[in-house]
């Protein structure tokens, strides 16, 4: 791949995963790290080894706007993202099913210091116990540090919460545990589990009620930690961030869905997909792909690879979009004059409009898929996860 180059080194962006919340976006972004790097995000939603950082590294972010064309090929082999704020120092080679994108020692390392592995106690921060909902009857309790605000809900694809209590971390933990063992309410849900519920969810009302019910049954326990303050019920529900619901404003009586056909398994070297973006739910890009319909990628399985922007000279010729996705009701926003995205075409001193479009989002892609997936059959989504 030619191109520009940064001190010498081929522009070559790796995906480094997408972040929700932060720097006052309420889209979700694609965060991009130069080839030299592919450091993870950290747990407050920064992105390790920016050029604040000290190292030198360039970063770049790529808005996912619905009704906005993504397009790209992968670049292998995928390496660890690393641990913590440093790079992997094997630049290993990691599985490409693998979510996780880090090898054995990287993922050892990060637990070490973890709180979703429980093995850190003394985070002087405030954290947040919160009630989550992913389809009917599945809830989940759990818990975030309070200056992340919902971004820990976004990723992981609640399509409706509310805040339970506030509080130092063990309170948090605590109440957490109290409710695992009186109510049987859980703190993990299998993420392929969420990914089908969301193709056909209930009427938002319904959605809060569920909510509601257990949050009311949460504050009369006995048994909660002194430290903790409770907080009222409040639904906050996601349908229509995702994209999931782009109806007309209503009473919370529509069901919601977006029906999908295929889930990419895993990505290859050399693989592309091209198509219009249609909605964002926790990790899952919904790409509407011609003659394939709604194809998910889950965008963790992007971290670690090297991605470049797909020629229209690739794909095939655009098919029509669907009409919840038209170009009159979803314009993609143009990337500020003042920060060019890093390479989107591999011809040095290629037009400026290329250099306005992200390595992996494009206005002009074609449609195409060339990369593993299991194609579902409606009405038996939840065996084929």
């Amino acid at each position: 791949m030619g191109g520009p180059t940064l001190g010498g080194v081929s522009d070559t962006w790796r995906c480094a995963g997408l972040r929700w919340g932060g720097d006052g976006s309420p889209r979700p972004r694609l965060v991009w790290e130069s080839h030299r790097s592919s450091g993870p995000e950290r747990e407050d939603g920064g992105v390790h080894g920016g050029k604040q950082g000290g190292r030198g590294v360039a970063k770049r972010l790529s808005e996912l706007v619905p009704g906005r064309e993504l397009a790209f090929r992968a670049v292998g082999p995928r390496r660890c993202i690393g641990a913590g704020r440093e790079r992997c120092p094997l630049a290993a080679e990691v599985s490409a099913r693998s979510t996780g994108a880090q090898c054995s020692e990287c993922a050892r390392l990060d637990r070490l210091r973890s709180v979703a592995a429980d093995t850190i106690a003394d985070d002087p921060r405030p954290y947040r116990v919160y009630l989550a909902w992913f389809g009917p009857g599945m809830r989940k309790v759990g818990i975030t540090a309070e200056a992340r605000g919902p971004a820990r809900l976004l990723e992981q694809g609640a399509v409706t919460f509310s805040w339970l209590g506030r509080g130092p971390l063990m309170a948090a933990r605590r109440t957490e545990e109290l409710l695992r063992a009186a109510l049987g309410v859980p703190d993990r849900i299998p993420y392929a589990d969420k990914r089908v519920a969301r193709a056909d969810l209930p009427p938002e009302q319904a959605r809060a009620a569920e909510v509601a019910e257990l949050h009311a049954r949460a504050l009369a326990l006995p048994g909660w930690p002194g430290s903790l303050e409770p907080l009222a019920f409040e639904a906050v529900d996601h349908a229509r961030v995702f994209g999931l619901e782009r109806g007309p404003e209503g009473d919370g009586s529509t069901p919601s869905a977006v029906p999908v056909d295929a889930v990419v398994s895993e990505l290859v070297d050399g693989g592309a997909i091209a198509g219009r973006l249609v909605a964002v739910a926790g990790p899952d890009l919904h790409v509407a792909v011609a003659g394939k319909g709604v194809v998910v990628v889950d965008s963790r399985l992007m971290r670690g690879w090297g991605l470049e922007r797909v020629s229209t000279n690739d794909a095939a010729p655009s098919a029509p979009a669907p009409a919840s996705a038209s170009a009159s009701s979803f314009r993609p926003d143009p990337a500020p004059a003042s920060d060019p995205s890093p390479t989107s075409d591999p011809t040095p001193g290629a037009a400026s409009a290329a250099a306005s479009t992200s390595p992996a989002v494009s206005a002009e892609a074609g449609q195409l898929l060339s990369l593993p997936v299991r194609e579902l059959r409606r009405g038996v989504q939840g065996g084929l996860f």
